[in-house]
């Protein structure tokens, strides 16, 4: 089995980050929401893996490359995007067997294994992962057989005909390619992948539903961020490779490889990149610090702080999404008050 990742699209939602980076390398648990994906893929015996390619190609290339992964991975331009369907045309000469296409900005807390076991021995022509969710109208919603199959795909019903939601995971055999040479542009001028199932149904072929048990999050929202956030880090076990000194360290917490804490408290859970400078701060419960950060004086909270960052004396940050080198500090010359140099799309609260 072969594995397509997308990892394209612009990322509105979570500007102004995303100018600068390509939204599926946003760490989560101080690891990219992509590499979650390509854990998944590869734990479910995917062979060889190609990844779609939007905005920012060379910087998911590199991000990708300083990682060792035990599978080959292909890198795929797909240049104008044109819909999630269209990816599979674009990859048409790779996808030659059986693959699983996995939206990379998705994370799914126990994995797609049973997915991939439930698809093989079906032998269906596809199989949609579905989660149930408590506001349909904002998702592609399935209507079910009697017999658990596929009926129809709907993409944000005002009357939704369940609450199963699909996930961003579908497993298929190359038959998918035919159907989406087979459909036409939406009124959004792209080929939609629910089009293209939706032709496998009317052709005659099964489409199976498959049930997601485990939490899942689409991280295309700040708040859905922070959410997989904490989701990942009740799951850490906590260890101390760094240097503590007249500090307290409670809970769960990963402190890395040169990591140093100084007269400061942590609370866990949480994770603090190596190389790391920690003084006279508390860090709290769901914080994420990248590599390299240094933050003095300041409490943190609900936070996610990229690599490189430095904060000092900035009072109390929560539910903040900090990028990468950013210098926040209190103002220490007259006059007071707050100096900001903001692009657009940003998000401040003071």
């Amino acid at each position: 089995m072969k594995a397509l990742i997308l990892s394209g699209g612009s990322g509105t939602r979570l500007r102004p980050l995303t100018y600068s980076q390509q939204k599926q390398l946003i760490p989560v648990a101080n690891k990219p929401v992509l590499f979650y994906a390509l854990e998944d893929v590869i734990e479910a015996g995917a062979d060889e893996i190609g990844i779609i390619l939007g905005p920012n190609k060379e910087q998911v290339i590199e991000t990708v490359r300083s990682a060792d992964w035990s599978v080959p991975i292909k890198f795929i331009y797909q240049g104008e995007p044109k819909g999630l369907a269209h990816t599979i045309l674009v990859a048409e000469d790779f996808l030659d067997e059986d693959f699983v296409m996995y939206l990379g900005d998705n994370i799914l807390r126990d994995g797609i294994v049973s997915h991939e076991k439930r698809f093989h021995s079906l032998g269906s022509s596809a199989s949609v992962l579905l989660t149930p969710v408590d506001d349909p109208q904002r998702f592609g919603v399935a209507d079910l057989n009697p017999d658990g199959s596929i009926r129809r795909l709907v993409e944000k019903p005002k009357v939704p005909p369940s609450n199963y939601a699909l996930v961003g995971v579908y497993f298929f055999t190359p038959l998918i390619i035919e159907a989406c040479k087979s459909i036409k542009p939406s009124w959004r001028n792209e080929l939609e992948i629910t089009d293209a199932i939706q032709w496998l149904i009317e052709n005659g072929h099964k489409v199976d539903a498959s049930f997601v048990e485990g939490w899942w999050k689409d991280t295309g929202k700040p708040e859905d961020i922070f959410e997989a956030n904490r989701l990942i880090l009740d799951d850490i076990d906590g260890r101390c490779d760094g240097e503590v000194e007249e500090s307290r360290i409670m809970g769960r917490v990963v402190m890395e490889e040169g990591t140093r804490i100084r007269r400061s408290v942590v609370k866990g859970p949480c994770i603090i990149g190596r190389d790391s400078i920690i003084s006279d701060s508390y860090i709290g419960p769901y914080t994420s610090i990248g590599i390299g950060c240094q933050i003095c004086g300041t409490e943190v909270e609900d936070s996610i702080i990229m690599d490189e960052s430095r904060i000092v004396n900035a009072g109390k940050v929560v539910e903040s999404l900090i990028g990468r080198n950013v210098r926040i500090k209190e103002c220490d010359s007259l006059p007071r008050g707050s100096r900001m140099i903001v692009g657009d799309n940003s998000d401040i609260s003071l």
